[in-house]
């Protein structure tokens, strides 16, 4: 570790305070994916009760379960910490909770991404040919990877060479 204040990890503090900082970093960043998530999710439940959506061909009928399904489990995979930390609360245990909110969280996003993009292709393959409407799907894909994945991999990279 590093007193630089531009790394992550500080020397002042113990590791049950750095367990804590994570713990409400983590808690800020699942309210903002929490609420956004449940509401694509209400969206998406919706759109079955639409009369238009009946007369939808199969491939839009799977995309959108596929899609729903994405979205409720990414929606229990950012409840889930909550779930937890209630369970384990005052058992000592807020090391592995941390951790394992972790890796709920990266599941999470990564089925909102999912969920995204089918939302994504479900509506714009309304009003492009298929084709296109796949192909702009891929398009957005690959855009969430490169700012998901991709970037914060550079970031972490640059930042680790580039230390003294």
């Amino acid at each position: 570790m590093s007193s630089d204040p531009q790394t992550y990890e500080r020397d002042d503090e113990s590791s049950g305070e750095r367990l804590d900082r994570h713990w409400n970093e983590l808690l800020q960043e699942l309210r903002l994916v929490q609420t956004g998530t449940q509401i694509l999710f209400a969206f998406l439940l919706g759109i079955a009760f639409q009369n238009q959506f009946h007369a939808a061909d199969d491939f839009t009928h799977a995309v959108y379960a596929c899609t729903l399904i994405a979205a409720a489990l990414a929606v229990a995979l950012f409840l889930a910490p909550v779930a937890l930390h209630r369970l384990l609360y005052r058992h000592g245990l807020r090391d592995r909770l941390v951790n394992a909110a972790d890796r709920l969280t990266r599941g999470g996003l990564a089925l909102l991404i999912v969920s995204m993009c089918g939302g994504i292709l479900i509506a714009i393959d309304v009003v492009l040919p298929r084709a296109a409407a796949v192909a702009t799907v891929v398009g957005v894909l690959i855009w969430f990877v490169a700012l998901w994945l991709a970037l914060p991999a550079y970031i972490r990279h640059k930042g680790t060479n580039g230390r003294t």
